[in-house]
């Protein structure tokens, strides 16, 4: 059977990590959490106090990030950092890394590495702009910036994190801004990509969409 990418980008709190998950669970197709690859790049840069600002140092600080996945665990050098890249610190300094030119090149060479046998499901904010251009199915995910606020702030509660909902939505649309407007792979729908709102639509729902979508692609050679 034909293997494809599945690019899924969009503006955080889309649903994005947990919808791209159940899609490669229901194709039986590896789920590739780019953002998370971000999220521990920046722990590590701040865990070991990289100054942010300057660019050379970041680039030099890159040679000690290792990052593998095991299961739905992350790694980072060889330690599960899952929980802790989930924290408001790095949701207020992943932006500010993920622009950064250096790290966004050794991300994308890495993730271009790992989907070169397709059969993969990946999402972030340049899946199918940058790292797959050529992805057989992309999608741009939306949502409601009050409602991304209140998804973002169950996921914290979840994890035992209490944040002010204002607050999160706040964070949010600053992360949109400079997602949106920087210089290196800035968040832009694709032109062919298929555009999804999920404000409305409940977690099976955007799930069971894009799993179609993509058996018609697969499956549209057998007609």
């Amino acid at each position: 059977m034909k293997k494809i990418v599945v690019a899924l980008d969009g503006f955080s709190g889309t649903g994005k990590s947990s919808t791209a998950k159940k899609v490669a669970d229901a194709l039986h197709y590896i789920y590739i959490d780019s953002g998370a690859m971000y999220r521990a790049t920046t722990y590590f840069m701040l865990a070991n106090e990289v100054n942010l600002d300057d660019h050379d140092a970041v680039a030099a600080s890159l040679e000690g990030v290792d990052i593998q996945f095991l299961g739905s665990q992350i790694l980072l050098n060889g330690t599960n950092v899952s929980n802790e890249i989930r924290t408001m610190r790095i949701n207020e300094n992943v932006s500010k890394v993920s622009a950064i030119r250096q790290v966004r090149e050794a991300m994308v060479a890495q993730q271009q590495q790992i989907g070169r046998e397709r059969g993969i499901v990946m999402d972030g904010r340049d899946i199918g702009t940058v790292v797959f251009p050529d992805a057989e199915l992309k999608v741009f995910m939306t949502a409601n910036p009050r409602v991304r606020a209140l998804r973002r702030q169950k996921e914290l509660l979840e994890k035992g994190i209490e944040e002010e909902l204002n607050t999160i939505e706040l964070n949010l649309l600053e992360r949109d801004k400079i997602d949106s407007s920087r210089a290196e792979s800035p968040l832009i729908k694709a032109d062919d990509a298929v555009e999804i709102d999920t404000s409305d639509l409940t977690f099976d729902e955007q799930v069971h969409k894009i799993v179609e979508l993509a058996k018609e692609i697969i499956h549209a050679d057998r007609d």
